[in-house]
């Protein structure tokens, strides 16, 4: 057979690739979206959202409400002498949510007891020592020789905070969980049952609240400091501008319009979750899912862990053959972790 008469069998175009023959200038580059794109895919995505609040605010709601599925559930009512849990009792569940093709685990951490004792004083440590807990887990199989591939991240991303609807200001109880766990974790106020307070008075509350979040030096996510550039700053100054979103949970359905929507109804009419002219739920759920999540957990690791990391690596440690404390620092232990985990100098 001749050459000329020889079959060509062009080379196989993937699915989504562009026919780029006859461009002699292209590179491929773009191409590696693609590739991460992939690679996410297969990974999977994970998520711990904490919820903080008293009880009666809706919080178990609200989270089944942004994922559209039980993902946290509601506490059966208990006996009247343990109705009130006399400590806080962290609890943790995870599921498993896909959407597209798309999977995530999300684990939802929910805080019963917070805020309802008659003494509610120090009542934050338990929630930060859970905090720091998860970040001491990741650091110690972080720095094993042997580590895994994949390190499983029990990090606490995101805590939302229910701020009950008083319409006035905040409570000190409020005001100091914020402050000492902004430190700590990425913090998203809410006002919890928005449809309890008017319009105008829930103006007036949100912006009391953001006048004492700046009086007490609390910033909340999303920190003016971790803005990259013009563009991230336009975005999230209009969301500091809502902070702290005003919301309504609902996981009932309700016909409105001839269409199904998600609703508390009452007499003077339903109110819809998701219609941004009746709460704020829409603009916290695009906050949480569509827009800020990967920045979200990028802070929670590069900002809100690596401190922790730090502060632990710095500490002395106590010899258990010596009995005394030696001079093991960050930079001594930076020695035996692979891939260089010192300190930053």
């Amino acid at each position: 057979m001749s050459e000329s008469a020889k079959p060509h069998h062009p080379h196989p175009q993937g699915k989504g690739e562009k026919n780029h023959g006859s461009d002699f200038s292209y590179v491929g580059i773009d191409a590696i979206l693609e590739q991460m794109r992939r690679k996410a895919m297969k990974q999977g995505f994970e998520l711990n959202i904490m919820v903080v609040g008293q009880s009666g605010l809706g919080k178990s709601t609200l989270m089944n409400t942004l994922f559209k599925s039980k993902v946290s559930r509601k506490s059966v009512q208990p006996d009247p002498e343990e109705r009130i849990p006399k400590t806080i009792e962290i609890k943790s569940i995870s599921h498993d949510i896909e959407e597209k093709g798309v999977r995530m685990k999300l684990t939802v951490i929910d805080t019963p007891g917070f805020g309802d004792q008659i003494n509610n004083e120090n009542c934050w440590q338990p929630i930060m020592k859970f905090i720091n807990d998860q970040y001491e887990a990741y650091l110690q199989e972080e720095i094993n020789i042997n580590r895994k591939k994949r390190i499983p991240d029990s990090r606490v991303h995101c805590c939302i905070y229910f701020i009950p609807p008083t319409g006035h200001c905040l409570r000190p109880l409020d005001v100091e969980f914020m402050r000492r766990l902004s430190k700590v974790v990425n913090i998203v106020p809410v006002i919890a049952k928005a449809d309890t307070l008017t319009l105008e008075e829930r103006d007036f509350f949100k912006q009391t609240i953001r006048e004492e979040l700046r009086a007490n030096g609390i910033d909340v996510y999303p920190q003016k400091e971790f803005d990259e550039d013009a563009e991230d700053r336009m975005i999230n100054d209009k969301i500091r501008e809502m902070i702290p979103f005003a919301v309504v949970g609902s996981d009932q359905e309700y016909q409105v319009n001839g269409k199904r929507i998600l609703g508390r109804k009452t007499k003077w009419g339903t109110i819809e979750v998701e219609n941004i002219a009746h709460c704020e739920f829409a603009y916290l759920r695009d906050l949480l899912i569509r827009t800020h999540m990967q920045n979200i957990k990028d802070i929670t690791g590069s900002i809100h862990y690596e401190m922790y990391r730090v502060r632990r690596l710095n500490e002395p440690i106590l010899t258990s053959t010596e009995g005394h404390l030696c001079n093991k620092t960050a930079k001594t232990t930076a020695f035996h972790a692979p891939r260089g985990y010192g300190l930053k100098h």
